[in-house]
């Protein structure tokens, strides 16, 4: 995991996202042991506290689940997947969306860049 993280987001949530990440692209598969918080935390080159903190985010968001004595465990439920995808994909969309506007771009021309980008195979004449 990288040691680089945004000043301008917690770490513990840059952490969960990025263990999100990995569930999506199927590096972590559902009922997979996550590292030991120590473990992580080495890996990580963060406090301890900010990884179990993470842990325990995710937790609260059901990502994961922590067997006493045993560790943490990615949840075994088909359709965590299915919501990490929904929910990573409409908040990279509402990023998307909100620095175009602040850029001036109206939804019709949000829409066109984005069709040629996509056409184009990345790459955007706007």
């Amino acid at each position: 995991m990288a040691k680089d993280f945004e000043a301008s987001k917690p770490i513990y949530i840059q952490i969960t996202e990025k263990i999100s990440q990995r569930i999506i692209r199927g590096e972590i598969k559902s009922g997979e042991k996550l590292p030991s918080v120590r473990e992580m935390a080495v890996q990580s080159g963060v406090n301890p506290n900010t990884i179990q903190r993470a842990y325990a985010e995710m937790e609260r968001m059901g990502i994961v689940e922590t067997k006493r004595g045993q560790g943490t465990f990615i949840i075994e439920r088909e359709s965590v997947v299915d919501e990490l995808k929904e929910s990573m994909q409409a908040e990279v969309i509402e990023q998307f969306v909100r620095s175009m506007e602040e850029l001036g771009f109206s939804k019709q021309q949000m829409l066109n860049g984005l069709k040629n980008y996509l056409e184009e195979g990345g790459q955007s004449d706007n």
